[in-house]
């Protein structure tokens, strides 16, 4: 008796606090999604009328549009470089057992580390000494350093669970290692490389820090064109974008679920 009324007390506890912290995560998104359908033209919560007029502005809005756009181009070539220099990172890093293979390892998780501002004005101050000038190519290529240990992390997870009875029976049968791996060791990883790309393009597309000091004045990314317009005024079209955001994020997990199965174990292993 005493045992079940302790079970339950723990249950009960452990149940109070992850909905505590689940009430802290999603409050916020929340609360921004709400006024995102305000009527009224400041970000007031509750809003004092319902309206999807700022969506329909967000349209018409080329000052916000053009960033978007740009944030996406940087992102998807990003998400394209972090995840074949991550994908090769991992595999290296997974295959070797030396002391300089966990050096490295170390070494390229150091952007996840290291407090984001001082990383971005690094970069900077690197692209000066070397005489590079800043454009979307030094963007990218900052943006491709942050999402690359997203990358090895998670292609690595998969590679631990990849049983190397596999590859050293395919070895062993006369195929070669460009054939091994891509018909045996990327079938069976290419959810973790999915997945990988997906954490790379939505932190490479969210990313404030890295853009804030590496876009040049020509290049105008979503998050600091967001940040200067809530600096002059409390735009409701913020809102409006952030809720597109929240949206459009929720839909790509459902697709990589459908399309990837990423919960799901795969039938090959």
């Amino acid at each position: 008796m005493q045992r079940s009324l302790r079970d339950h007390a723990y249950f009960g506890t452990v149940g109070l606090l992850a909905g505590f912290t689940m009430l802290l995560l999603l409050a916020p998104t929340a609360v921004v999604l709400i006024i995102s359908f305000t009527g009224g033209i400041t970000l007031k919560f509750p809003p004092p009328s319902w309206s999807v007029r700022w969506y329909v502005e967000l349209l018409k809005s080329d000052e916000i549009i053009q960033p978007a756009i740009t944030s996406l181009k940087v992102a998807v070539m990003a998400t394209i470089g972090s995840g074949i220099l991550g994908t090769a990172a991992a595999l290296g890093i997974a295959r070797s057992r030396s002391q300089f293979a966990r050096l490295l390892d170390a070494l390229f998780m150091s952007p996840m580390v290291l407090p984001a501002m001082a990383f971005g004005l690094s970069l900077l101050l690197v692209f000066n000494m070397l005489a590079i000038r800043l454009s979307t190519a030094t963007l990218v290529l900052g943006h491709i350093i942050i999402c690359v240990p997203y990358v090895i992390r998670m292609v690595g997870a998969s590679l631990q669970q990849l049983n190397p009875a596999l590859i050293t029976a395919s070895l062993s049968l006369g195929a070669s290692r460009w054939y091994t791996f891509r018909r045996i060791t990327l079938p069976l990883i290419r959810r973790g490389i999915f997945a990988s790309g997906f954490v790379a393009f939505l932190s490479s597309f969210d990313n404030v820090p890295v853009s804030l000091f590496l876009a040049d004045a020509r290049t105008e990314v979503l998050p600091i064109k967001l940040w200067a317009i809530l600096e002059g005024s409390l735009d409701v079209r913020v809102a409006a974008v952030s809720g597109v955001i929240v949206i459009a994020t929720l839909l790509g997990l459902v697709l990589a679920e459908r399309l990837g199965g990423l919960n799901r174990p795969d039938q090959n292993r």
